[in-house]
């Protein structure tokens, strides 16, 4: 049974396709390449696990779509996941859990998980002052996704977000220390910390990148909350919850796929993994 969707198909993803599938794979799906970020954080937490991570690069950035196109490339991420036989869904896109989620856990029979509960969860429980700080895409940051979830963990709490469009570039271009990045990232922080925040959000996956020079400019009294660490922890306690059996292969398989330029991702996936990436398949909606 065929569940891949074509771009302009709006109907359903079948459901049930891998329901009964305790023992099988992780998919991991994100705009680019920034959710290897959770990819890596869950092969460390599951290490005999098998995980798909499908990138999908023909459409980055997902953080300047609409909504609802937003969530038309995610179902598409996820039929060609549930094509590969998968058991639990990341959804490792901060724009694509805001405005897709809720669709694909209505729509597929497997786990999903996004990575802004998550996150939104690790903050509240880090603050002490009871204010956090949010930065991510554009997309996600005025989504209010981050913002509405801790205010429904904490109404106490105030959130103060930022979006941060030029990290993602900086990152991808393997600027991550030195001066252009401290100024940047100065530039930006500055309107959050003058809010004396003491937890600030890491609201898309490429910022774990700049986490040193985040940590820097915001200072030791400063919490950082990484979303990609937090969603691995959640998947865990989440796949115990549903009695789901990871492998304990000593090399498991981890496969990757990309919706365009496979060479372009395995020449950057080396600032995400610390490994390269030589076997990336080419796959469409």
């Amino acid at each position: 049974m065929d569940t891949q969707l074509r771009l302009d198909d709006r109907t359903p993803i079948r459901r049930g396709l891998a329901m009964n599938n305790k023992t099988g794979t992780i998919g991991v799906f994100d705009s680019g390449v920034g959710g290897l970020t959770v990819f890596h954080r869950i092969a460390e937490r599951l290490p005999g696990a098998a995980i798909i991570y499908l990138g999908d690069t023909a459409r980055v950035p997902y953080g300047t779509k609409s909504a609802e196109t937003v969530v038309r490339y995610a179902r598409g991420c996820a039929g060609i996941l549930l094509d590969r036989g998968i058991s639990a869904l990341v959804v490792a896109c901060n724009t694509a859990s805001a405005y897709a989620l809720d669709t694909l856990r209505q729509e597929i029979a497997v786990p999903v998980l996004g990575v802004i509960e998550p996150g939104a969860q690790r903050a509240v429980q880090a603050t002490r002052n009871g204010k956090v700080g949010v930065i991510g895409t554009a997309g996600t940051i005025h989504s209010g996704a981050y913002q509405k979830t801790i205010r429904e963990l904490a109404p106490a709490i105030r959130v103060f977000a930022k979006p941060c469009p030029f990290f993602v570039p900086l990152v991808e271009e393997g600027w991550t220390d030195g001066d252009v990045p401290r100024r940047v990232v100065r530039t930006y922080l500055e309107e959050l910390l003058d809010e004396n925040i003491d937890t600030l959000v890491l609201g898309c996956t490429h910022y774990p990148l700049l986490k040193p020079v985040i940590s820097e400019v915001a200072g030791a009294d400063v919490a950082l909350v990484d979303s990609a660490e937090a969603t691995a922890h959640a998947l865990v306690d989440l796949l115990h919850h549903e009695s789901w059996e990871r492998g304990t292969a000593s090399k498991p398989c981890h496969r990757f796929l990309v919706t365009d330029a496979p060479e372009n991702f395995a020449r950057v996936s080396r600032r995400f993994l610390g490994y390269d990436v030589t076997d990336v398949e080419w796959v469409d909606f």
